[in-house]
C-alpha cells in the first residue's frame, strides 16, 4: 500500500508546538513513520509533504533564523518536500477583552480600558490551498492508496471529499490537537464525514520524534537545535 503524508505546518504549530518549545525540533519523518506503522504497518511512505509559511521578523526578529535552521534540518529527510506559503502581517483594529492582558505580564493598563486597539495580525497565505490541490492531483495520478492529512482545517473538507467519494481513495485525518476524553471531539464533524478514518498524535509520539540536538549534513555545516528550544533541567 502506497501512502503519502500531508502536514499542515501552521495548524500543527498552533495546536501543539507554540507553547511547547521543547517539541519544536520535530523530525517529521520519524513522526510520520510512527503514525503510519501504528495504523497500517504494511504501508510504504512514498512522500511527506510539509506545508508551511515563511515567518516574518516584524514581530520576532529571531524567528526567521530559527525557522531557517529547522527547515534545513527537515531537508535532511530524504522523502520530505517543503511547500512554502507566506505570512502576511497586517495592522487591524481589534476589540479588547476586559480586563485586558498583555506581554510582559504586569503591564499597567489604565482605566477606563480602551474598547479597540490596533494590532499586528499575522495571517498565513497559500499553504492550505497548495495542500488541497496536491492531495487531489496525487489522487488523480494514483500516487497513493491512502493519504494521511495532518490538519484540523475545515477548509480542506471539499478536496478530501473529492478524493474519498469521487476518486475512491482513502484519507485518514490526523488532527494536530492533543487527544481528549472521548466525550470531547477534536475533529470537526465535516472532516470526519469526508474522511475514511482518523488517527491521533499522543504526546509520546512527539517526544519520541525529535531530532538530535546536533544534525550533521554531508559537506555542510552541522545544524544546532535553537537554544531556547532545549529542555531546561
Amino acid at each position: 500500500m502506497k501512502a503519502i503524508i500531508y502536514i499542515d505546518g501552521f495548524n500543527l504549530y498552533m495546536s501543539r508546538l507554540k507553547y511547547n518549545r521543547q517539541l519544536r525540533w520535530l523530525n517529521l519523518g520519524k513522526l510520520a513513520t510512527s503514525l503510519v506503522e501504528k495504523d497500517t504497518p504494511e504501508a510504504t511512505i512514498e512522500r511527506i509533504n510539509y506545508y508551511t509559511a515563511y515567518v516574518s521578523g516584524k514581530i520576532d526578529p529571531a524567528a526567521v533564523g530559527k525557522q531557517q535552521t529547522y527547515l534545513a534540518a527537515l531537508k535532511t529527510i530524504p522523502n520530505l518536500a517543503i511547500h512554502p506559503g507566506n505570512f502576511v502581517i497586517g495592522e487591524k483594529w481589534v476589540k479588547v477583552k476586559h480586563p485586558p492582558l498583555s506581554k510582559p505580564d504586569g503591564y499597567p493598563w489604565e482605566e477606563p480600558y480602551p474598547e479597540f486597539i490596533k494590532a499586528f495580525i499575522p495571517q498565513e497565505k497559500g499553504s492550505d490551498v497548495k495542500l488541497g490541490v496536491h492531495l487531489v492531483r496525487d489522487a488523480f495520478t494514483n500516487a497513493f492508496d491512502r493519504a494521511y492529512v495532518l490538519t484540523g482545517d475545515t477548509d480542506l473538507v471539499e478536496p478530501i471529499r473529492i478524493v474519498t467519494q469521487e476518486l475512491g481513495k482513502e484519507v485518514v485525518i490526523v488532527p494536530p490537537d492533543k487527544p481528549r476524553p472521548s466525550s470531547i471531539p477534536i475533529i470537526a464533524p465535516t472532516l470526519v464525514k469526508a474522511s475514511t478514518g482518523q488517527l491521533f498524535i499522543e504526546d509520546d509520539d512527539l517526544v519520541a520524534s525529535q531530532f538530535p540536538d546536533l544534525v550533521p549534513r554531508p559537506r555542510q555545516k552541522t545544524l544546532t537545535k535553537p537554544v531556547d528550544w532545549v529542555v531546561k533541567v
